[in-house]
């Protein structure tokens, strides 16, 4: 994944052509694309492949199961053309290290979600959750721009892993406080296709992540 923008998109919608008109027009302001269950389900595994023929696609599944069928599911995910994978961690350090074998790209353990549920079970473990993405090789954590703090206390252990942090817009984090805190990437989805002009909004959006106090491209 190329660290330009610095923003990942979240492409939560459920129409092939709503993805693909959206992703075309804010290609420009974006490093990669964020696939979860909704695309993939509503659209199927192609929409993956069609999709990274526009940007670097990260899927968005949370994988979160026994060895074997982690691995399983992470080849999938690559032979449609991904270029990450972001999978739970309070499976054990087995079954992330079984996605880390499996890959052929990035692998980003969720460390602290950032909605407020988030805060009742995965931010009492994710110190422990992020020291295990280090432990088994993992690419990066997947930690919570909603509360930049965390991001910052996660950046210490992880050391150089790359962090990615949802919750930009819509559910109130910032951009910039989260690049100041030690994010790499910043997730943004909803103010984005859902904005009357998605365009701009990322154009908006990479102006703020770029004029974060010791932003590097």
């Amino acid at each position: 994944m190329k660290r330009d923008k610095r923003l990942i998109l979240a492409l939560d919608v459920t129409s092939r052509e709503e993805a693909l008109g959206i992703a075309e027009e804010v290609s420009e302001y974006l490093d990669a694309i964020k696939v979860g269950y909704p695309l993939a389900l509503s659209c199927g595994m192609q929409m993956v492949t069609d999709l990274a023929r526009i940007q670097d696609v990260i899927c968005d599944f949370k994988v979160a199961d026994i060895p074997n069928t982690n691995r399983l599911i992470v080849e999938q995910v690559f032979g449609h053309g991904a270029s990450g994978v972001i999978v739970h961690g309070f499976v054990g350090e087995d079954s992330v290290r079984a996605c880390v074998e499996a890959a052929s790209g990035e692998v980003f353990v969720l460390s602290e979600m950032s909605h407020p549920g988030g805060q009742v079970f995965t931010a009492p473990i994710a110190d422990r959750l992020a020291q295990l993405a280090v432990d088994a090789g993992a690419a990066g954590i997947v930690a919570p721009a909603t509360r930049p703090e965390r991001v910052a206390k996660l950046r210490e252990i992880v050391g150089d892993l790359t962090i990615i942090t949802p919750g930009v817009g819509a559910q109130g984090g910032s951009a910039s406080a989260s690049i100041e805190a030690g994010a790499d990437y910043i997730i943004v989805g909803r103010s984005i296709y859902n904005s009357p002009t998605p365009k701009e909004t990322a154009k908006n959006i990479v102006e703020e992540i770029q004029s974060a106090q010791g932003f590097l491209g």
